[in-house]
């Protein structure tokens, strides 16, 4: 992909599935990438709502979970997607960033044996829910279900958010839940935001990449769960470690800080994955 006149294009030249939002206003110029999930039952049902001008709210792109990529606003006019926010002094986000809206429920609730979302009253299987804290999380609160992103979409993301950092050369990537913390969650604990940031921010060639296990991590011999976990599992969260090698969401890794020479490389899921140093 690439861009031209602020809409994304097929290496080919073809243009990307462009469909139009009137939710949007005048021409800026964009600072952050802010991350969403779109909290509905599907990637077409938020589209068509971000069509409707009574939804008076749209994002730049809308990422599905087959990681079909649909623009909705160019990339250099305000679109609708931050609502009251605020980062590093400056408020109204909408006026300077860039917004990626992921078709993801979000937050569930769990009603007897299932996890269901209070928007869509969608049920999710219990292998498509992580449970997990939300960093806003009052303290004593329990875990919450929330809806695991596709590997596919997260992989749209990545590519993408790539190519606007280098486009626009954007400052940070941001969830909304850090422009509106205690009124938006958004993309929640389900989202690897610390690998995703660290890799559109970049490093040093020359120097490894670092990254701290945020919970006890298996490491396993392959890419994927269905590899056994190796001797050494689970590494402590807070353990040290190399990147190597990616594919996708699948991290090869090296452990630094080994205690002994078991598990010393092998496969984690980046999910669970911040860097060293933000």
């Amino acid at each position: 992909m690439k861009i031209v006149n602020h809409r994304l294009v097929r290496a080919d030249g073809s243009p990307m599935p462009f469909v139009a939002s009137p939710n949007m206003a005048g021409v800026m110029r964009p600072e952050y990438l802010v991350i969403h999930y779109t909290a509905g039952g599907s990637a077409e049902g938020s589209i068509a709502w971000f069509r409707n001008p009574q939804a008076q709210a749209a994002a730049h792109l809308v990422i599905g979970r087959d990681g079909a990529i649909t623009q909705m606003v160019p990339f250099n006019r305000v679109a609708w997607h931050a609502g009251r926010s605020q980062w590093d002094g400056r408020s109204g986000l909408n006026g300077f960033s860039i917004g990626i809206e992921l078709d993801n429920a979000g937050k569930l609730e769990r009603v007897g044996s299932r996890w269901v979302s209070a928007v869509s009253k969608r049920a999710y299987a219990d292998d498509d829910v992580l449970v997990a804290h939300h960093k806003h999380d009052r303290p004593g609160a329990p875990p919450c279900g929330w809806h695991e992103y596709s590997e596919a979409q997260i992989e749209a993301c990545l590519t993408v958010g790539l190519l606007l950092m280098q486009r626009y050369e954007l400052k940070d990537v941001l969830g909304h839940e850090d422009i509106a913390p205690g009124r938006k969650s958004d993309p929640g604990p389900a989202f690897p935001m610390g690998s995703y940031r660290g890799r559109l921010l970049g490093r040093h060639e020359d120097q490894p990449e670092v990254f701290l296990a945020t919970t006890a991590l298996n490491i396993r011999g392959g890419p994927g769960t269905q590899h056994a976990a190796l001797p050494g599992s689970p590494l402590p969260a807070g353990t040290r470690l190399a990147v190597e090698e990616k594919q996708a969401v699948w991290w090869r890794v090296e452990v630094l800080d080994a205690a002994s020479d078991e598990a010393a490389e092998g496969w984690v899921h980046s999910r669970f994955l911040a860097p060293e140093q933000a």
